[in-house]
C-alpha cells in the first residue's frame, strides 16, 4: 500500500511530503529557486534524475508549475505550494531549537555558501565592487576557498578565483562558520574565541559579519538548559532503570 490508509488530513498531506527530500525541493523554491540547476545547488546530494522525478510528482499534485521559454525551463509554486511556506518555516525554527547536533556529514561547504549567497542582505554592500573570501582551514583546497562577489546589488558565488582585489578574507573551519550561520553562536563569540579571522581592511573588516549577516531562522531562541534537562529527563530516567 502506498498510502497510509487514512482520511486524517495530516495522513493525506504526508502521502506527497514525506517522500525523501520532497520537503527539501519546496523549500529551495520557497527560497526563490526556479532553475534546475540552481535547485541542484540547493540539494547537492540529490541526483538529477531524482530531482526531476519529484518536480514531476509536484508537478502533477498541483504545487508546482513548470514554465518552458525557448530553451529556459523555470519552476514555480502554486498557490497550494506557497501555502506551506508556514509550515516549511515552523519546521525550520523547530529544528534549529531543538536538534542542535551536527555530524560531520551534514557540513557542506557548498550548501552553506549557496545558502550565504542568496540569503545576504546586498543593500548592506558598497555599491562598488566587493569581494570576500572565504577560507576553511579543515576541508580540501578543491572545497575550501570560496568568493562572494558583489557589484551593484548583484552577488556572484565563486569556487576559484575571479581574479580581483579581495576586500576581505574570513578564515575559519567549517564547523564554526556552519554555527556562526545557523545562530547557534554570534559573529562576536566566535571573533573572541579565536575560532575565526576576518582579514583586510580595517573597515571591510569591521563590516563583514554585517555584510554576510546569519540564517533567515538564525535568530530563533534556543531552549534553557532547564528546558533542556526537562526533554531529556524521561530518557535519562530510563536509562538509569535499566
Amino acid at each position: 500500500m502506498s498510502g497510509y490508509g487514512q482520511f486524517c488530513p495530516v495522513a493525506k498531506a504526508m502521502e506527497l511530503l514525506d517522500e525523501r527530500w520532497t520537503l527539501l525541493v519546496i523549500r529551495e523554491l520557497l527560497a526563490g529557486s526556479s532553475r534546475f540547476n540552481d535547485l541542484r545547488r540547493g540539494v547537492p546530494h540529490m541526483s538529477p534524475a531524482l530531482l526531476s522525478k519529484r518536480l514531476q510528482r509536484l508537478e502533477h499534485a498541483g504545487l508546482v508549475r513548470k514554465r518552458v521559454d525557448g530553451a529556459r525551463t523555470a519552476y514555480r509554486l502554486t498557490q497550494s505550494g506557497e501555502e506551506l511556506r508556514p509550515i516549511v518555516e515552523g519546521l525550520a525554527a523547530w529544528g534549529v531549537r531543538w536538534i542542535g547536533e551536527l555530524g560531520q556529514e551534514d557540513l557542506d561547504p557548498h550548501l552553506l555558501l549557496w545558502d550565504m549567497r542568496r540569503t545576504i542582505d546586498v543593500d548592506a554592500w558598497p555599491r562598488r565592487r566587493t569581494v570576500v573570501a572565504m577560507r576553511f582551514t579543515d576541508v580540501p583546497s578543491s572545497a575550501g576557498r570560496w568568493w562572494l562577489v558583489c557589484r551593484d546589488g548583484d552577488v556572484d558565488l565563486c569556487d576559484f578565483d575571479p581574479g580581483f582585489d579581495v576586500t576581505a578574507t574570513v578564515t575559519t573551519r567549517l564547523p564554526v562558520m556552519v554555527r556562526v550561520w545557523r545562530g547557534d553562536r554570534s559573529w562576536a563569540h566566535a571573533l573572541r574565541a579565536e575560532e575565526l579571522r576576518i582579514d583586510g581592511d580595517a573597515d571591510a573588516v569591521a563590516r563583514v559579519p554585517e555584510w554576510l549577516g546569519q540564517a533567515v531562522w538564525a535568530g530563533v531562541p534556543r531552549p534553557t538548559e532547564a528546558e533542556l534537562a526537562a526533554a531529556r529527563e524521561p530518557a535519562l530516567a530510563g536509562a538509569a532503570s535499566a
